[in-house]
């Protein structure tokens, strides 16, 4: 398995006033053989924040914020309505994850379909974004492309699918409308009902740690809402990205995210120049800075115990979430529209 984690897109312009881009995702995700882990999970996001939760031990569509609470107030049935929807979708991954691996000729161990759709809106520029696309163990399998209304495979194994669903062109048509119209419409309603909670700044705390004196110093930066944020490092007041490592923005249990970057220096090149961590928030306007001083006056904290949990934690909350690691290279790019996007859909999800 590739690693179970948030995926998150981009980083905006940062010390804004307030987040320009919205977006409302849904990750569904189908799992074999992962010790300790529902077999299907649905994991609903408005702006970086989860929203709705369901899996296949409970069997129920949950709020993860309260004011869905009161936003569902308006909405009859609303978490009957979600948790039938998801329901039926549990039942669709099911047979999806083992259609999927006798295309790839497998049959036991560890293995992860994931659909991941949504939309985006800038709300000073007014362009919206869709997307929908399905991810297998880690790789791209297929996307629908909205320029063009059909879907792209980039792998052998998913052209027996491309095929079929691009001979379903009702199918395609209500995809297209849902990213492209509903979506947007829903994100608008879910930013408005929780804009108390998304509109938030949280600064972050910012730490140094070091596992050994050879080992890359990492800058460690959590606690922070919303999830835009920049940690880079500088050297001698310039900044410094040779032999630098970014992680990813990843979540924490209590809404907010944390984020690391990785320094190697050698011991002497830290006595002879002085680096510095900068950790900026968008929304913030101050720079959070961590000195980075010579070994025989370290500031680091040795990463032991409650540390290594701390730069290991991904939320047991938010869970089932395969970051797909080729997407940015083979181009499944959300396609821009002009109007509105949407909530999520009740129609079926259709079989790989």
């Amino acid at each position: 398995m590739k690693g179970i984690i948030l995926l998150v897109l981009g980083i905006g312009l940062l010390h804004t006033a307030s987040a320009a881009t919205h977006s409302l995702k849904y990750f569904y995700t189908a799992s074999s053989e992962v010790p300790n882990f529902p077999e299907f999970v649905v994991v609903a996001m408005v702006d970086g924040a989860q929203m709705v939760h369901y899996d296949s031990n409970s069997q129920r569509a949950v709020p993860k914020q309260d004011w869905m609470n009161r936003a569902a107030e308006t909405l009859p049935q609303y978490w009957e309505s979600q948790t039938g929807i998801f329901k039926g979708a549990q039942q669709t991954f099911k047979a999806n994850i083992d259609i999927v691996k006798q295309r790839f000729n497998q049959s036991g161990g560890v293995h992860i379909v994931q659909k991941m759709y949504g939309c985006e809106w800038d709300d000073e520029a007014g362009v919206t974004e869709g997307f929908y696309q399905y991810g297998y163990d880690g790789e791209d399998f297929i996307a629908l492309d909205l320029k063009t209304t059909k879907w792209i495979a980039p792998t052998p194994q998913a052209v027996i699918t491309k095929l079929k669903w691009d001979s379903n062109t009702a199918n395609t048509e209500y995809w297209n409308n849902y990213l492209t119209q509903t979506c947007i419409e829903w994100l608008k309603k879910y930013v408005d009902y929780g804009k108390s909670t998304l509109m938030r700044t949280v600064p972050p705390s910012v730490s140094l740690l070091q596992k050994a004196p050879s080992s890359p110093v990492t800058c460690h930066a959590t606690g922070f809402y919303p999830r835009d944020v920049m940690v880079s490092w500088q050297k001698d007041g310039q900044d410094h990205h040779e032999d630098v490592e970014y992680g990813e923005t990843l979540p924490n249990d209590d809404g907010t995210f944390q984020k690391s970057s990785h320094l190697t220096v050698t011991p002497e090149d830290r006595k002879n120049s002085k680096y510095q961590c900068v950790v900026q928030v968008k929304g913030i306007k101050k720079d959070f800075i961590e000195v980075l001083t010579d070994p025989d006056a370290a500031n680091v904290v040795p990463i032991i115990g409650g540390v290594v949990a701390l730069l290991l934690v991904i939320v047991a909350v938010v869970v089932g979430v395969v970051i797909w690691k080729k997407r940015s290279k083979k181009g499944f790019v959300p396609a821009s529209t002009s109007d509105t996007d949407s909530e999520n859909s009740g129609k079926a999800a259709p079989q790989i």
